[in-house]
C-alpha cells in the first residue's frame, strides 16, 4: 500500500529531500487536490527548516491515504528520481503508472472548464461581458507630506490591466474613508453584479493596522479619517450584496498594516527611489497603505466566503513604492498578469506574485505580500478556456 511504503521511508525522506523539491511537490499536490492553500501556506510559513518541512509533507500525505500516497510517490519520481531510487519506492509501486494519466486528465479539465464543474467558479462569454471592478486610489491628501507621488502609476497600470481582463472600471481617486464606505456601497449595488462571473476590488492608499486612510488625514497618530477594511467583506459578504452570491471576490489592498518608520533607498538605476508607505514616515513622501484584514472579526464563514484578498505586505509591516514606477506591489502583479493571466488561476497568479517579493531586496528592505481572509473555496481562472 501506497500510504505505507511512504512510512517506511519516512525517515531517508526527512534526511536527503532538498528544499525545491519540497516546493515542487507541495505544488503539485494541490493541484492534484490532495492539499489546499491554506494546508500548503501552513508548510511554507509554521515550518521553519527543510526537515520540519519535509517531516511535514510526507505526514500530511500520509494521512489522506493510499491514492494521495500513490501520486505523491508519482511527483516524486518526476522531480527527484535519484532520491526515488534511493528510497526503493520503484518496486514498489505497480500502480503508479495507471495514477499518472488521471492526473493529468485532471490538469486538462481544470484548464477547459465547464460551468458544471464543481472545482472551478463558472465563467462564460456573458458573464465576462459583464465584469465590473471598482478602483480607488489616494494620491494627494490634505497634508502635503502624506502624497504618494507615484501613486498615478499605479491607477494607470491598474486601470489598463483591468479593462484587459474584462471588467468595467468603476474609478475614483482622492477619496475620504468615508468617501470610499460610500462608494463601496454603492458598487455593492451596480446592476452588472448580478450577471458578472466575479469582481475585482482595488484600493490603494496610506494605511494602518485594520485601516485605509482617506485622503483628510493629517496626523500620524489621530483617526480622524480612516476607513476600516473591515467594510469591505461586509458590503461585498453575502449577506449585504446576494448578487455576488457564490462569485469569486478578488480584493486588492495596496498599503502598510504597521506604524515602523520607513526609509528612502536609491536604486542601482540611481534614479527612483524606493519609499516607505508608512505614515509615520518623516519628511515628504509618497506612500502607499494597506489595511489588516482581523481574522478574529470573521463570524460565520457563510456570511463571508468565495474573497480572494492579496494585501501588500504581512501584519505590521511597511510596504515600499517607486516614485518614478509605483508601488512594487502594482508592478508586480501587471508583471504577472499580463504574462500569465490567460492560463493561470487567481491562486497560482497571487503565488508568482509572492515569488516576486520573495526575491526583491534593496539595502536589506524587505516586504512580502500575503493572502489574508481567504475564503475561496474553488479555483478561477479569468480565461479559462486559453
Amino acid at each position: 500500500m501506497a500510504a505505507k511504503e511512504l512510512a517506511r521511508v519516512r525517515v531517508k525522506f526527512v534526511d536527503s529531500v532538498s528544499t525545491e523539491v519540497i516546493s515542487q511537490l507541495l505544488d503539485d499536490i494541490l493541484e492534484d487536490g490532495i492539499v489546499n492553500d491554506g494546508e500548503r501556506d501552513a508548510v511554507l510559513e509554521a515550518k521553519s527548516t527543510r526537515a520540519e518541512r519535509a517531516r511535514c509533507v510526507i505526514d500530511l500525505v500520509k494521512r489522506k491515504g493510499d491514492e494521495a500516497s500513490r501520486k505523491m510517490i508519482a511527483h516524486l519520481r518526476c522531480r527527484d528520481e535519484t532520491l526515488y531510487n534511493e528510497l526503493g519506492l520503484s518496486s514498489g509501486q505497480p500502480a503508479q503508472p495507471a495514477a499518472e494519466p488521471p492526473a493529468k486528465q485532471e490538469r486538462s479539465t481544470t484548464l477547459n472548464p465547464t460551468t458544471d464543474d464543481d472545482d472551478i467558479y463558472p465563467v462564460t462569454k456573458e458573464s465576462i461581458g459583464n465584469r465590473v471592478a471598482l478602483l480607488i486610489t489616494n494620491i494627494k491628501f490634505a497634508n502635503e507630506k502624506f502624497n504618494r507621488n507615484g501613486a498615478e502609476k499605479d491607477e494607470m497600470n491598474m486601470e489598463k490591466l483591468l479593462k484587459d481582463l474584462g471588467y468595467e472600471v468603476v474609478k475614483y481617486t482622492d477619496l475620504t474613508g468615508k468617501q470610499i464606505d460610500a462608494a463601496l456601497m454603492k458598487f455593492s449595488g451596480h446592476p452588472k453584479l448580478k450577471a458578472t462571473d466575479s469582481v475585482v476590488v482595488v484600493i490603494m492608499s496610506h494605511g494602518k493596522q485594520g485601516a485605509v486612510l482617506g485622503v483628510n488625514h493629517k496626523h500620524e497618530t489621530s483617526g480622524d479619517d480612516e476607513f476600516p477594511i473591515d467594510n469591505i467583506y461586509k458590503h461585498l459578504g453575502s449577506e449585504k450584496c446576494p448578487a455576488l452570491l457564490n462569485k469569486p471576490k478578488i480584493i486588492i489592498i495596496q498599503a502598510c498594516r504597521g506604524e515602523d518608520r520607513g526609509s528612502v533607498l536609491v536604486c542601482d538605476s540611481g534614479n527612483s527611489a524606493v519609499v516607505c508607505d508608512d505614515v509615520d514616515q518623516p519628511g515628504p513622501s509618497s506612500p502607499v497603505n494597506e489595511e489588516n484584514i482581523d481574522d478574529d472579526t470573521v463570524r460565520c464563514v457563510h456570511r463571508e466566503i468565495h474573497f480572494f484578498p492579496l494585501l501588500s505586505c504581512t501584519p505590521g509591516t511597511v510596504s515600499y513604492r517607486q516614485t518614478d514606477r509605483g508601488s512594487l506591489l502594482i508592478q508586480f502583479i501587471v508583471e504577472v498578469f499580463n504574462k500569465f493571466a490567460k492560463k493561470d488561476d487567481i491562486d497560482e497568479l497571487f503565488r508568482k506574485v509572492m515569488r516576486r517579493f520573495e526575491k526583491f531586496s534593496i539595502s536589506n528592505k524587505r516586504q512580502m505580500a500575503t493572502k489574508d481572509r481567504y475564503s475561496a473555496t474553488r479555483r478561477f481562472y479569468f480565461f479559462p478556456n486559453q
